[in-house]
C-alpha cells in the first residue's frame, strides 16, 4: 500500500490555471499507474488522467488538450497541470496509486467560477 497526498486546488476564474501536486510514500515500487479522477458535488466520480511507469499518458475528453499528467520520480510526485479551467471543472479531485488498489488521496478542492 502506499499513502497519497493531494494539494495544490483552491480558487480559480474560468480560464485560469492551477497545478496539483500528489505526493507518494510507501511501497513505491509497486506502482504501475497514476491517475487523477474528480468528483463534483451530486456526481459519481470520474477518471480525469492516468500516467503509466513507461511515460505512457491518457486522458478523459472532457479534458484533453487542456490538462496535462507529469511525474517527477525523484520527488515522489504526480503533478496534474489544469489550464483554460472550466466551472463545470468544479470538484474534489484525488490521485490514486494503480487505480486505487494500493491508495487513494484525501482530494484536494478546486473551485472554478465564471
Amino acid at each position: 500500500q502506499v499513502q497519497l497526498v493531494e494539494s495544490g486546488g483552491g480558487l480559480v476564474q474560468a480560464g485560469g490555471s492551477l497545478r496539483l501536486s500528489c505526493v507518494a510514500s510507501g511501497t513505491i515500487s509497486s506502482i504501475n499507474a497514476m491517475g487523477w479522477y474528480r468528483r463534483a458535488p451530486g456526481k459519481e466520480r470520474e477518471w480525469v488522467a492516468v500516467i503509466f511507469n513507461s511515460g505512457s499518458r491518457n486522458y478523459a475528453d472532457s479534458v484533453k488538450g487542456r490538462f496535462t499528467i507529469s511525474g517527477d520520480n525523484a520527488k515522489n510526485t504526480v503533478y496534474l497541470q489544469m489550464n483554460s479551467l472550466k466551472p463545470e471543472d468544479t470538484a474534489v479531485y484525488y490521485c490514486a496509486a494503480n487505480w486505487g488498489s494500493l491508495g487513494w488521496g484525501q482530494g484536494t478542492q478546486v473551485t472554478v467560477s465564471s
